[in-house]
């Protein structure tokens, strides 16, 4: 290699650390950090193909999260198969010249996707508590093999992934030996259950197009947050996302926050200021609680649906902003709109794609625990508190509680539990919550009162789950198939919760 290719190399692995430090030293999104490191550590190393694998705590096996490979969708492996497994079980940089020399190299991938590989670096992603979390690795380097200074780039890349992990909800716990928990696919949204699934689903597919969509859901189950996945997984990623909260608008000031407003456009109006849509463009505006919209904003927005164009109040030019709208409610539109509340053409327009957040009840109760588990660890770390455990009593209050606040109201819940804990356990009273019946859903509920159920503190949790389970069926007349869509479980997770002692 030229002394100035060899120089140019340097740069671009200087720059990839800076960035990582960079992105490291304000909120992580997981997402939008692996997607940049998987496109630019193959250059940083004139390697041609890299590949972020995490160990899946589950199942023990290694996933790849991000990986230049446009023949596979996911490339899984045991622990020690390949060399890439080889690295998760050892946990020791492997830097191969050879493969062909290797009886290391698994030879299967590069049968299904027609590439063949030359030499591999692989380093893994090992964390402060020396733990294995997953492993860094890059292909065919372009000139060569990969040397000794790779190795000593890669390690450090390895490391400064090792903590993105523990400042994302790919968090493990802390004495886990090896993997992470994949909780969810996007980052800061924990949840595996079937009716998380199907939102993700349904999120993945919206943030492909460029359509309107309205998100709805109680308050409290974290529609920002499904909002600014839908960002973050579009093609306007890299471009504003803008929120405006529509509860805090007066009526006279709703369109000026929109659309901004000339210079003397009314009293104080001593210069341009633009609105929302304009800071918003190329990117991606979210019309917060938007059944709170004042009426007659809803009408100048109706039309920017319409054709994209506006004016700024106190001005003549008509504007464009190209801009994606997201719109999220917790409230009734059918109901509003029936009332002549809100403007049912609007209406129409903002629910293009319409997608339901299921309240926490309906998540089941390993959800309530894994998501309690989480904000434990981020509040713990937060207010220096060590490691934090809930008892098998809190646990149980936890999962009787009906948590009408949902996912907030599980969150300062476990926040406060943390701040006033005087010790390393959290226990009921901490929580400063009640045990309540059951919640079913909607229909169901007033169906079946009669199922009702009151538990006492102090349970064991799988005593709670199992009464929780028998208490569902017999509101469902002992339907096996109703209660496990209910409760958000398969049908032989509900018969082995409802048999267990």
């Amino acid at each position: 290699m030229l002394a100035s290719d060899r120089l140019l190399e340097r740069d671009h692995k200087l720059s990839l650390l800076l960035d990582v430090g960079a992105m490291l030293a304000r909120e992580v999104e997981l997402d939008a950090l692996l997607e940049m490191l998987g496109s630019r550590v193959a250059s940083a190393l004139h390697a041609e193909r890299a590949t972020i694998y995490v160990v899946d705590a589950a199942t023990g096996e290694l996933r790849s999260r991000v990986a230049d490979l446009p023949e596979m969708r996911e490339i899984r492996l045991p622990l020690g198969k390949g060399i890439a497994g080889y690295v998760a079980d050892k946990g020791e940089i492997v830097n191969v010249r050879d493969v062909a020399h290797d009886e290391r190299h698994f030879q299967g991938i590069d049968r299904a996707t027609g590439y063949m590989t030359r030499n591999v670096l692989a380093a893994p992603i090992v964390d402060k508590h020396k733990a294995i979390r997953g492993v860094v690795q890059v292909l065919n380097k372009k000139a060569g093999v990969f040397s000794d200074e790779d190795e000593v780039f890669l390690s450090t890349l390895a490391t400064q992934v090792a903590q993105a992990f523990e400042s994302t909800t790919l968090r493990p716990s802390p004495d886990a030996v090896r993997g992470v928990s994949l909780r969810g696919p996007f980052n800061h949204v924990v949840g595996t259950s079937p009716a998380m699934r199907r939102v993700y689903e349904q999120i993945l597919r919206a943030a492909a197009t460029d359509a309107t969509v309205l998100l709805r859901g109680d308050t409290g189950v974290g529609k920002g947050l499904f909002a600014r996945a839908i960002h973050v997984n579009s093609k306007r990623k890299d471009e504003p996302l803008v929120v405006l909260d529509c509860t805090t608008l007066p009526s006279a000031l709703a369109e000026s926050e929109l659309f901004g407003h000339e210079r003397g456009a009314y009293t104080g109006a001593d210069r341009r200021v633009q609105g929302k849509v304009e800071l918003a463009q190329g990117g991606t505006l979210l019309l917060d609680e938007i059944g709170d919209l004042p009426m007659p904003a809803q009408s100048k927005l109706l039309r920017f649906l319409q054709d994209r164009s506006f004016e700024r109040v106190g001005g003549r030019e008509t504007l464009v902003s190209d801009v994606r709208i997201l719109a999220a409610t917790h409230r009734d539109l059918d109901a509003l709109v029936a009332r002549g509340e809100f403007r049912q053409d609007l209406y129409y327009r903002v629910r293009v794609v319409e997608i339901l957040l299921p309240p926490l009840r309906e998540r089941g109760t390993d959800e309530i625990l894994a998501l309690a588990a989480h904000f434990a660890q981020v509040y713990a770390k937060r207010h220096a508190r060590g490691a934090m455990r809930f008892t098998r009593e809190a646990e149980a209050a936890l999962a009787a509680y009906a948590w009408p606040g949902n996912v907030r109201e599980l969150e300062h819940a476990v926040e406060r539990a943390i701040v006033m804990a005087p010790e390393e356990h959290i226990t009921p009273d901490l929580l400063g919550i009640m045990p309540a019946p059951p919640v079913i859903d909607g229909a169901r509920a007033s169906a079946h009162a009669e199922a009702s159920l009151t538990l006492p503190l102090g349970l064991p949790l799988e005593e709670v789950e199992r009464r929780y389970v028998e208490a569902t069926l017999a509101s469902l007349k002992g339907n096996r198939t109703k209660a496990a869509q209910a409760l958000g479980v398969g049908r032989n997770t509900l018969k082995r919760k409802a048999k267990r002692a």
